[in-house]
């Protein structure tokens, strides 16, 4: 019998961002696809607190940069629960340089796992949507896809590409019911923000209204928002959560 409880997809939910925004959709009611390149044990702990709110959770280990693993991975997806409702790209991985130094294979490699992948997901858990004339896509781009950002020539096009994937995307299925939308969130705390120093945290807080940092629920509650009945006249947008860093 298949499955009436909406699904949800994330990638890169082993940590970080994508991590809170398994476990709050997982609070909000879904059932969660939780996928991870080689982090397991933090994924397996993302399954642990999904499970604690009721979901059913697929663990789900894939290169995202090849098209045939995200095919295999939406296909037990749809074996499992036969439908996906929420696809959140979010899985990313930087290899920053200035562009003078910058290799031609990071630059590529940044643009398959980024943007390339996101593509391909879109694509193929777009179509099961269709079926079901429901679906929401959000997209996790940043703050330096809007802006640019010196040393990131590969990190910002490939966030820079997702907003013009999303719109795209908004344009085509919005006749179908389904809406395509990005986050573009600032300095967030994580892993990568832990390891700068004191004294360079101190000097990006200067550049943000609210003189903080984001903490990456703020992301995943900006996410849970747009798959709410709240967001179901939103599509094609790019909303900043960046404690106003972008004004």
């Amino acid at each position: 019998m298949e499955n009436t409880k909406k699904v949800a997809l994330v990638t890169g939910a082993g940590k970080g961002i994508g991590h809170a925004i398994a476990v709050a959709l997982a609070e909000a009611g879904y059932h969660i696809g939780v996928h991870y390149r080689s982090s397991e044990e933090e994924a397996l702990e993302t399954k642990k607190i999904c499970e604690g709110y009721g979901a059913e959770v697929l663990l789900l280990k894939a290169d995202i940069d090849d098209y045939a693993a995200c095919e295999d991975m939406v296909q037990k997806i749809k074996e499992k629960w036969g439908r996906v409702d929420v696809l959140v790209n979010n899985a990313g991985i930087t290899k920053d340089n200035l562009i003078l130094r910058m290799k031609p294979e990071d630059f590529e490699s940044v643009i398959h796992t980024n943007l390339t992948s996101a593509f391909y997901l879109s694509k193929l858990c777009s179509s099961l949507m269709m079926k079901k004339r429901y679906g929401r896509i959000i997209n996790i781009s940043s703050i330096s896809g809007v802006r640019g950002n010196a040393g990131q020539a590969n990190y910002a096009a490939s966030k820079a590409g997702l907003i013009g994937l999303t719109k795209t995307i908004a344009k085509e299925l919005a006749g179908r019911n389904i809406t395509a939308n990005a986050i573009a969130p600032g300095f967030i705390t994580t892993d990568m923000t832990a390891a700068l120093n004191e004294e360079i945290q101190e000097k990006i807080k200067t550049q943000i209204p609210l003189n903080r940092f984001g903490t990456p629920q703020d992301i995943a509650k900006t996410v849970v928002f747009l798959c709410s009945e709240g967001g179901d006249y939103i599509t094609g947008q790019v909303i900043s959560v960046d404690g106003g860093m972008n004004i």
